[in-house]
């Protein structure tokens, strides 16, 4: 059964930092691409990061380039995702995913989502 837990949202300032987690289970960890969602009220949903497997490539989001860093722990199943001179602009729900492959296909599994919410 494919688990994914995020956690590390909250209530920060503007300028402060966070730094979300998603430990995963029921699946080869290393094998996936892991990314980090988010969706703002009255907005869909949008990719934030990507990281494939063993770090071999991520892919940011414009708005967040040079403020956000993800890495992944494939020992112990987790990705991060550190998030430094939060903005108003990046208060949402954020979600991990993860693109498992399989034989002829993916299949996708998405976490329940965490909070964050930049305000002064």
């Amino acid at each position: 059964q494919v688990q994914l837990v995020e956690s590390g949202g909250g209530l920060v300032q503007p300028g402060g930092s966070l730094r979300l987690s998603c430990a995963a289970s029921g699946f080869s960890f290393s094998r996936a691409t892991m990314s980090w969602y988010r969706q703002a009220p009255g907005k869909e949903r949008e990719l934030v990061v990507a990281i494939t497997s063993a770090g071999g490539s991520t892919n940011y989001l414009d708005s967040v380039k040079g403020r956000f860093t993800t890495s992944r722990d494939d020992g112990k199943n987790t990705v991060h995702l550190q998030m430094n001179s939060l903005k108003p602009e990046d208060t949402a729900v954020y979600y991990c995913n993860a693109k498992i492959p399989e034989i002829l296909r993916y299949r996708y599994y998405w976490g329940q989502g965490t909070q964050v919410t930049v305000s002064s």
